[in-house]
Formats: C-alpha cells, sequence, structure tokens
C-alpha cells in the first residue's frame, strides 16, 4: 500500500513584492497582481503593482496602451487551519474591446 502525500501543501507559493521605484510612484499601498489580457486568446501581461482599492471599468496603462478592468480577483488557500492570500488576479480588456462588448450587450438586451 502506497501513501502519498499531497507536496502542494508543503511548498510556499513564491513570494513576489514591488519594486522601490514602483512603491515611490503609486505610494505604500501597491500590491502585485498577476495581469491578463482575456480578449481571445488570452495573453499574460506580467505581474504589475498597482494600489490595492482596484475595480472593475477603471483605467491602467501598461507598457504604452490603455487597458480597462473587467474583474479583479483575490485568490486565498487553506494553511495550517488559516486561509491565506495567495493570488491577486487582474482580467482586463483593452478599452477600445471593452466599449464594443459593452455596446454589443446593449444591443442584445434590447433585441
Amino acid at each position: 500500500m502506497a501513501i502519498v502525500s499531497n507536496l502542494s501543501t508543503l511548498r510556499k507559493m513564491p513570494q513576489v513584492f514591488c519594486r522601490k521605484k514602483e512603491k515611490e510612484r503609486g505610494g505604500p499601498n501597491n500590491y502585485p497582481y498577476k495581469v491578463i489580457d482575456i480578449t481571445p486568446p488570452p495573453k499574460h501581461l506580467g505581474i504589475r503593482c498597482f494600489p490595492s482599492n482596484l475595480q472593475c471599468g477603471e483605467s491602467v496603462t501598461i507598457e504604452g496602451q490603455t487597458y480597462t478592468i473587467s474583474s479583479v480577483t483575490h485568490r486565498y488557500q487553506l494553511r495550517k487551519g488559516k486561509y491565506e492570500p495567495s493570488e491577486k488576479r487582474l482580467d482586463v480588456l483593452s478599452t477600445g474591446r471593452y466599449i464594443l462588448n459593452l455596446y454589443l450587450e446593449s444591443l442584445l438586451e434590447k433585441s
């Protein structure tokens, strides 16, 4: 009989910290977010530092291009009987695509 242990609970998630330059620019409340452009096909835009109070519909600029936040996800993992934050994720759309989606949704509701 084999005993299988769950190694994922023993491994720690890598810690990501904001660079000093990014903290100075945005204040002390900047946190790292995994940013994903969800326009098909989805594209990973890297880990970026943003303020903790981001909401859906806000605009962010990444590498000179403006994106609109579609969703903000905070994931937690149960470790040693407590829930600890494991990931913060931003799903973004280019601003033009976001406006187009809103327009198409309004047309769908009217029909």
